[in-house]
């Protein structure tokens, strides 16, 4: 029998899975992992009073940003926060998938060069 966790990374995976390939592929460099909450370090540094205010992280160069002569140090990755989502969704009533689906998809926008400003202008006219 799978574990809570074994079963969100399988949700993270088909959400992943669900991306357009054109999309999929402009991740290929891109890890996606996934964590219990977000640690300390970087909570402190978002200045975030609890780790359930971070559903998803994107760590990296932005391929807006990247050139092909950066030597890439650490690999640009988004972290997803099971622990976090999974309270997030439960508290409002929406389904576990929705909730990772969409901090995926936002997350990867990071990795495109999307502002949060930008994606949330792209949700409202979605």
């Amino acid at each position: 029998m799978a574990s809570s966790d074994e079963v969100f990374d399988t949700i993270v995976q088909w959400a992943f899975e669900e991306l357009p390939t054109e999309y999929r592929e402009a991740c290929k460099d891109l890890t996606i992992r996934t964590e219990p909450l977000a640690a300390s370090e970087i909570m402190s540094t978002l200045q975030l009073a609890s780790p359930y205010q971070l559903l998803g992280l994107y760590h990296g160069i932005n391929l807006a940003k990247k050139s092909t002569f950066d030597v890439q140090i650490l690999p640009n990755e988004v972290i997803i926060y099971r622990e976090a989502i999974a309270a997030y969704a439960a508290a409002r009533g929406y389904a576990l998938q929705d909730v990772v689906r969409h901090v995926l998809i936002h997350e990867i926008g990071h990795h495109f060069g999307f502002s949060d400003a930008d994606m949330e202008a792209i949700e409202r006219q979605a």
